[in-house]
């Protein structure tokens, strides 16, 4: 049979291959398009090593134990301010109700799900256990977390879900 005889949509060898050929394409192309998305969204892992966040699990219950120790009274405030800035007001107490001095303070607004968006409040002292900080921040739910420092050595953390309107 020539190619004259041939019926005009009977199947050939070179129609299945381009078909096939087109198939997978189609198929790589979607793939490529769904892995550069997933990359490019990622923010990021809550740890990079999780041996190594197995190994400080013990130093890290023992810290907890010596901030429940003393027994500090420590407040954070945030809310935004008539510029549209959010406000971030810290204030410390020991047991007695009395400011505790002599402390640095770093606070840190660590977005849930996107480690790329977390912002660094850059902390005053304003006062003996006060602490005042702004930053832009966008609105939504937030992971405030607030470390306190005698020295060198981290005495105090704090992390809670806070929600800026």
């Amino acid at each position: 049979m020539d190619k004259s005889q041939r019926q005009r949509g009977e199947m050939t060898g070179l129609k299945v291959l381009i078909w096939l050929l087109a198939f997978f394409g189609v198929v790589f192309a979607v793939n490529g398009v769904m892995v550069k998305a997933a990359i490019s969204t990622f923010g990021g892992v809550e740890t990079s090593s999780s041996y190594q966040a197995g190994l400080k699990f013990e130093s890290e219950v023992a810290r907890a134990e010596q901030q429940e120790a003393l027994r500090w009274k420590v407040n954070g405030h945030l809310a935004r301010d008539r510029a549209g800035e959010a406000v971030l007001d810290i204030t410390v107490a020991d047991a007695q109700g009395q400011p505790v001095g002599g402390l640095t303070a770093d606070a840190k607004l660590a977005h849930p799900a996107d480690e790329r968006l977390d912002h660094v409040i850059a902390l005053s002292r304003s006062g003996a256990g006060q602490f005042h900080g702004q930053d832009q921040a966008q609105r939504g739910q937030w992971d405030l977390i607030i470390d306190l420092y005698r020295g060198d050595k981290r005495v105090f953390r704090s992390q809670s879900r806070v929600t800026l309107q």
